[in-house]
C-alpha cells in the first residue's frame, strides 16, 4: 500500500485565512485531532480493538473492553487548560514561521495570560519533533563536534566552553557546495565511547564518513562505515584553511548558533538545549518545503501519537507547590460530539 500523503486544502490549510476558517471553534479542533489519531475509525488504546460509540461527555467507549477514552487522552494535549484553539493557533505559529518563534513573542500574539504558559507550549511542541523510526543519514556525511549555548562574559576562543554543551553534529553532503539533512546530538565528552554511539545512531551502515584527525573518531571503519580522516596540521602545513576541511558541517554549526541567538535571543540553558537542536535539525530538514502548512501538518501528526509532556519534567529545577493546585471544574472534551464530516474537508477526503 502506498504512503497517505496529505494534500494541502483538503488535509492541512494552506493559508492563515484557511487555519482560521477550518478551526474556529474546540469542537472544530478535536475533530481534526479525531481524525489524526483515528483515520479508519476508533480504536481502542487499551485493548486495541476497534469499534465503540460516541458518549455524551466527549469521550469514547470501547465496544470490547468498556474503557473510556478521549481524543486527547495519552497525547500531547491530555490534561490540557488551555483551549484547543489556542494550542492550535500555537502549534500554527510555532510551524509556518521560518525561524520559529520565542516564548515572549507567543505571548504577545495570543494574548496568553502567563510567560511560563507560552514556554511551556513551545517546549511541549518541540517534544514531538523527533519521529521515531526517522531514515539514518547516507551518502556522504561530515561529522564534527562543536560547543553550542548562550554566550558568556570573559570567554574567548572556542575551547573555553564555560556553561556550553559539547553537541555533535552530522551533515549530509550532496555536491560540491550542497547540504542535505542534519542530525545533532548533546555529547557528554569527546571520547570514542560518546562518538561512536552518536555516529551509529545518525548514519547508516556502508556511509563515507569524513571527520578531521581527532581520536575519538578512530574505529569507525570498523563498525561498517567507508572513514575518511582530514587532518588540521596537514591543511595547515600545506598552507590551506584548517576551518574549511569540513565545510557543511561547520556552515550548519555557524547556522544553529545564529538561529538560537537570532529568534530566541541569547543565551540557553543546557538543560533545554537538545529540545532547541531538535527543533533546529526539524526546520531544517525541511527548509525546501512548499507548504508550510504541512509543517503544521506533521506537528499535530506527531503530538497526537506522543506520550503526554507534564510541566514539572520540562521544568530544570522544579519546586513544591505552596498549596495543593484546585482542580478545574470540568475535564475532558467539550460536551458536544456532533461533528458532521461535510463540513469537515479532511474526513469528506477520508484515507484513500
Amino acid at each position: 500500500m502506498d504512503a497517505f500523503r496529505p494534500v494541502a486544502g483538503v488535509h492541512y490549510p494552506r493559508s492563515l485565512g484557511e487555519f482560521q476558517s477550518w478551526f474556529e471553534t474546540d469542537d472544530d479542533c478535536l475533530d481534526y485531532l479525531d481524525w489524526l489519531r483515528w483515520p479508519d475509525g476508533f480504536a481502542c488504546p487499551e485493548c486495541g480493538q476497534d469499534g465503540g460509540w460516541a458518549l455524551g461527555d466527549g469521550r469514547y467507549k470501547c465496544a470490547g473492553c468498556g474503557k473510556r477514552t478521549s481524543v486527547t487522552a495519552g497525547t500531547l494535549s491530555d490534561r490540557r487548560r488551555t483551549p484547543l484553539t489556542v494550542w492550535f493557533a500555537a502549534c500554527w505559529l510555532f510551524a509556518t514561521q521560518k525561524d520559529g518563534i520565542s516564548a515572549l513573542s507567543l505571548q504577545r500574539a495570543l494574548e496568553i495570560g502567563s510567560y511560563p504558559t507560552a514556554w511551556a507550549m513551545l517546549h511541549r511542541l518541540r517534544s514531538v519533533l523527533v519521529r521515531p523510526g526517522r531514515d539514518l543519514l547516507a551518502g556522504t556525511v561530515e561529522v564534527d563536534e562543536t560547543y553550542i549555548g548562550g554566550e558568556e562574559a570573559g570567554l574567548r576562543g572556542g575551547r573555553q566552553h564555560g556553561k556550553k554543551a559539547l553537541t555533535g553534529i552530522a551533515v549530509e553532503v550532496t555536491g560540491p557546495k550542497g547540504i542535505g539533512r542534519c542530525r545533532m546530538q548533546i555529547l557528554a565528552d569527546g571520547s570514542a565511547e560518546s562518538l561512536h554511539p552518536f555516529v551509529t545512531a545518525s548514519i547508516a551502515p556502508g556511509t563515507r564518513i569524513i571527520t578531521d584527525g581527532w581520536q575519538g573518531y578512530a574505529g569507525l571503519g570498523t563498525l561498517g562505515y567507508v572513514h575518511e580522516r582530514r587532518s588540521q596540521r596537514a591543511a595547515r602545513a600545506r598552507g590551506e584553511d584548517p576551518g574549511k576541511l569540513l565545510p557543511a558541517v561547520h556552515r550548519v554549526a555557524s547556522l544553529a548558533k545564529r538561529w538560537l541567538l537570532g529568534t530566541h535571543q541569547g543565551p540557553v540553558d543546557e538543560a533545554h538545549l537538545a529540545a532547541y537542536l531538535n527543533e533546529f535539525v526539524f526546520r531544517f530538514n525541511r527548509r525546501r518545503s512548499r507548504s508550510r502548512g504541512l509543517l503544521f501538518y506533521r506537528v499535530l501528526e506527531l503530538a497526537i501519537a506522543h506520550d503526554p509532556v507534564r510541566y514539572r519534567s520540562l521544568v530544570a529545577s522544579s519546586k513544591p507547590k505552596a498549596r495543593p493546585p484546585v482542580p478545574p471544574g470540568q475535564r475532558g472534551q467539550p460536551p458536544s460530539m456532533d461533528r458532521p464530516s461535510a463540513s469537515r474537508p479532511w474526513r469528506a477526503a477520508g484515507l484513500q
